[in-house]
């Protein structure tokens, strides 16, 4: 019977990590995306933004306000820039980075 019971502690113990580990990375996330949408001239600054699986794509009013080595810095693996655009490649954070631009914005 003790065994079971060391067993569901241990369960638990390990289900409030788990917890505690998610809630950080995703406040974590916030901030990068906060920052994110400093170095890419402010929110006044966006005009559109997409994404496709790792790429997220963002229209600008001024591409010459945003700062390339600071967004590389939070992540990007790449950066192109086209005309009154920008598509940055990121992992697999571009949809929930849309999301967050488009609450902003």
């Amino acid at each position: 019977m003790h065994t079971a019971l060391q067993y569901i502690v241990i369960g638990i113990i390990i289900l409030i990590i788990l917890a505690v580990a998610i809630k950080l990375s995703t406040k974590d996330f916030a901030i990068k995306e906060n920052k994110l949408i400093g170095f890419l001239g402010g929110k006044d600054n966006i005009i559109n933004a997409e994404c496709n699986m790792s790429r997220f794509k963002v229209i600008l009013h001024d591409v010459s306000v945003v700062d390339k080595e600071a967004i590389q810095k939070l992540g990007a693996k790449g950066i192109v820039e086209i005309d009154n655009q920008l598509k940055i490649i990121f992992d697999n954070n571009s949809k929930q980075l849309k999301k967050y631009i488009d609450e902003i914005v």
